[in-house]
C-alpha cells in the first residue's frame, strides 16, 4: 500500500475556491481503481491550510492517478489558488497484524 500526504495553503480570498477544488478532486479520486481512501481536512492551527491523506493499492495505481485529466486540472487549480504548497510525501506501508 502507498500512503500519500501533502498540503496546500490558500490565500484568504481563494480559500473557498481551493476547498471546493480539493473536495471535487477527492471525490473523483475515490472512484479510481486502486484508491483505498482519499481525504482532505482543514488544519486546526491554520484554517487556510488543507491537508491531504491518501492510501493507494500500489504505485501503479498512484502513477495512473497522477496522469488522470482531473488530477492534472487539480494541480493547475492549486497553482492558481494556493499561496503555498508542500511537496507530497509518499510512504510504502503494510498493515500490522
Amino acid at each position: 500500500m502507498i500512503i500519500v500526504t501533502g498540503s496546500v495553503t490558500a490565500h484568504p480570498d481563494s480559500f473557498d475556491a481551493l476547498r471546493q477544488a480539493s473536495l471535487d478532486h477527492v471525490h473523483r479520486s475515490r472512484t479510481e481503481d486502486g484508491c483505498i481512501s482519499h481525504s482532505v481536512q482543514v488544519d486546526c492551527e491554520n484554517p487556510l491550510r488543507l491537508f491531504f491523506y491518501e492510501r493507494w493499492r500500489d504505485m501503479v495505481a498512484l502513477k495512473t492517478h497522477f496522469v488522470q485529466p482531473g488530477s492534472v486540472d487539480f494541480i493547475a487549480a492549486v497553482r492558481t489558488l494556493a499561496a503555498e504548497s508542500e511537496a507530497i510525501t509518499m510512504y510504502e506501508a503494510a498493515p500490522v497484524s
